[in-house]
């Protein structure tokens, strides 16, 4: 039985001894230990004694870039004439003349094209020679008034002649009618015989006819003086009424010249023909008459139209006025240099899409309809964007973050993203440019944690000028 005990007795004692070791080897952190502080959460520490000192974790940070991803715009061109014309015939006869063909050249109004129409110039003659008689017509109704006119004039004479011959009939009735009384009064004097009292009254009757017969002519006179005024009111109302016959046939004559011009085509402005349909001798089916196809087609080709469809992501930075580099296929090592002439401000629903179009000269006449090339558009740059790599976005339930190092500590910051070129993205929102930016936060940090940023050393990229954006594209700049 004692022999048994004496090993297990050994194994104690060596046990008991080592504990002693332990706990004077932590007798210095048993000293002086501190209540004051805790492990942060999330970090992992040493324990020393009664303390747990944190330690960091190392992350990369960035500063954004300010500025777009993208400073241009790099997008298929077509290249269309400024303007063309489909000409159609307004009349209907034979092609006469046909001076141009396919690839000439014409200036603004030239005769392009002539149709044999002769009714239409017999109805101009006739409207002229309406026109004429109308003419004549109005000239013979102004001499009608003048004549209305001097008749009314006469008769107004004749009113005044009337009105005297009543003043000189009245003086005759008075004289009479006095000497008629004198003479009674000598007959009653047995002065006189009694004949020439009957004389006197005789006169004296004839004096006072003689006066009604003068009233009497007044009043014919200014019957016959506004019958004469209402001759010139009506000769009057003719020359008016000649008038507008001369407008009605002045009309005539003018849309008689219309369709009379309408037998010349002309051209609308300086350019090629690009189109004939029909050769001389062909008989000519106007427009009006149900013709579809067009008697010739005309482009204007001294300025070029190029066509480019600014995808959706880049229109709102597409202005007037922005620089222009064109480049056409079909002519090498040659570069356009112009602006953006014109924008739709309105995209496509089916390609969302906006239709920007570029002026360029074409003097030499290189530039053809229907060229296609490439356009390389500077865009405007969007105020208060930045640019991270795209490594630093976290994106969690359709939301997005980056974590920014704050007092030694890593911050979760929410932003609004814009585009993405899968080495770079936009920060709408969110960022003002003076953060640093933790460059590839990893899965384990989280909001608070310790860090010691390190700055990076990756290259600004996505800011690429014109020249880089062509050379993306396989172009020489």
């Amino acid at each position: 039985m004692f022999r048994q005990a004496a090993p297990l007795r050994s194994i104690l004692t060596i046990a008991g001894l080592a504990m002693v070791a332990l706990v004077a080897s932590n007798a210095v952190d048993l000293k002086f230990p501190d209540h004051g502080k805790s492990p942060a959460p999330g970090t992992r520490g040493v324990v020393l004694g009664a303390q747990v000192k944190p330690q960091r974790k190392r992350v990369k940070v960035v500063h954004p870039h300010k500025g777009m991803l993208q400073q241009t715009s790099n997008q298929p061109a077509t290249i269309e004439a400024f303007a063309y014309a489909d000409l159609y015939a307004k009349v209907s006869g034979y092609l006469k003349k046909q001076p141009v063909d396919i690839g000439d050249m014409v200036t603004a109004g030239d005769v392009i094209a002539e149709i044999d129409a002769p009714e239409y110039q017999q109805d101009l003659n006739q409207a002229r020679a309406t026109l004429t008689r109308a003419g004549t017509q109005v000239t013979l109704m102004n001499a009608k008034v003048t004549t209305a006119r001097a008749d009314a004039d006469a008769a107004q004479a004749e009113v005044k002649q009337s009105e005297a011959e009543v003043v000189k009939a009245t003086a005759n009735r008075e004289f009479r009618e006095k000497q008629y009384e004198r003479v009674k009064e000598l007959f009653k004097l047995k002065s006189i015989d009694e004949r020439l009292v009957d004389e006197k009254e005789k006169e004296q009757e004839a004096a006072r006819g003689a006066e009604l017969s003068a009233r009497s002519a007044v009043l014919t006179a200014k019957a016959q003086a506004e019958a004469a005024q209402a001759r010139v009111g009506q000769a009057t109302a003719e020359v008016e009424d000649a008038k507008a016959e001369v407008q009605v046939a002045s009309s005539r004559v003018d849309r008689a010249a219309v369709f009379v011009a309408y037998t010349q085509i002309k051209s609308p402005y300086t350019g090629v023909v690009t189109r004939r349909t029909n050769h001389v001798g062909d008989f000519i089916r106007s427009a009006d008459e149900g013709a579809t196809t067009p008697l010739l087609s005309v482009a204007r080709i001294d300025v070029m139209r190029v066509v480019v469809m600014v995808p959706e992501a880049e229109a709102a930075y597409t202005e007037r006025g922005n620089a222009a580099v064109v480049e056409v296929d079909a002519i090498a090592d040659k570069q356009f240099h112009a602006k953006v002439a014109r924008i739709s401000n309105s995209e496509d629903r089916t390609t969302r899409s906006m239709r920007t179009e570029i002026d360029l000269k074409n003097d030499s006449g290189l530039l053809r309809d229907g060229m296609f090339g490439r356009a390389t558009i500077d865009l405007k740059n969007a105020p208060n964007v930045v640019t991270v790599p795209s490594s630093a976005v976290v994106k969690h339930d359709r939301k997005s973050a980056v974590f920014v190092v704050r007092d030694g500590q890593a911050h979760s910051h929410p932003v609004k993203t814009g585009r993405d070129d899968g080495v770079r993205i936009e920060i709408v929102s969110g960022l003002t440019g003076d953060e640093e930016v933790v460059q590839t936060p990893g899965g384990d940090l989280a909001e608070g944690t310790p860090v010691e940023a390190e700055k990076s050393d990756e290259k600004k990229t996505g800011h690429s000028p014109r020249e880089a954006a062509g050379a993306g594209n396989g172009r020489k700049r």
